[in-house]
């Protein structure tokens, strides 16, 4: 039996053992990039304060104070403020937390300081990635309690857990988003033309408020149009258009972004 195994089996075994040792050094360059890229995010206080807090705050003033009788007469009406502001509270880290970090790491060249080290090339970004789907969970974390006991949101388990995953999901295409802004533009400039296209999109996409006829009909050029259908539809409320277009329209957003702010991180030396 043994004069029957390959002659090259000890060699065959060291390069499996050097495949797995291999596999688990990338593993932890990943894992440790995207560790400290949250922990960096997180003890900002400039970028989690406002972001972590915002959404629950703001959430309250408007479905306990503001519309609090309307959200307690009407179960939809608690519905719909709570997908908005879960949409509202999900997309900021994303587009900030990639948009003007990538663009002031830019201008420090430190880029151009990570190509150099031995990390794998797609820890830098993935690592961003993860730091938003990060904070998207706290900041849904933080919301659903607030919606439960002070918003008058009735919601199942099942509910409320589909609308945090899609929320939680639906910050990679404001991901690609913020990171091609961030190939376009210097750090100093970033944080204004975020807003820029951040602000408008809040209102425009029709988060808040019903639009007007003719701004209705322009709400669909914003991607947070398609990721607030999404959520309606996960709680139950009726949406514009079907679910697989929404999905298809920000899968597709996602990719294309990516694929270009690749490219041009990739000719940049």
């Amino acid at each position: 039996m043994i004069s029957s195994m390959p002659a090259n089996t000890p060699e065959v075994a060291l390069q499996f053992f050097r495949g797995e040792e291999s596999s688990r050094r990338a593993f932890r360059a990943y894992f440790t990039e995207a560790k400290y890229e949250f922990l960096r995010m997180l003890r900002i206080p400039a970028f989690s304060i406002p972001f972590l807090a915002l959404p629950a705050l703001l959430y309250l003033l408007m479905a306990a104070v503001l519309f609090g009788d309307a959200a307690r007469r009407d179960p939809n009406a608690a519905r719909v403020i709570f997908t908005a502001f879960g949409v509202f509270g999900v997309i900021g880290p994303a587009m900030f937390g990639f948009g003007s970090t990538v663009a002031i790491e830019r201008d420090q060249g430190l880029l151009k300081f990570k190509r150099a080290l031995p990390m794998p090339p797609a820890a830098y970004l993935l690592a961003k990635m993860v730091m938003a789907v990060l904070f998207a969970i706290l900041i849904m974390a933080t919301l659903i309690p607030s919606a439960l006991t002070l918003g008058h949101l009735k919601l199942s388990a099942g509910k409320i857990f589909t609308v945090t995953f899609i929320n939680t999901l639906g910050v990679l295409p404001f991901c690609a988003l913020g990171l091609y802004i961030g190939t376009l533009v210097s750090g100093r400039s970033a944080p204004g033309f975020m807003h820029l296209i951040y602000q408008p999109m809040l209102y425009l996409s029709g988060l808040f408020f019903p639009l007007p006829g003719f701004m209705r009909l322009a709400a669909p050029i914003w991607p947070a149009f398609y990721l607030d259908q999404l959520a309606l539809r996960a709680v139950g409320l009726p949406s514009r258009g079907p679910a697989l277009l929404h999905v298809a329209v920000l899968a597709t957003m996602t990719i294309v972004l990516t694929v270009l702010s690749v490219h041009r991180l990739s000719r940049e030396r």
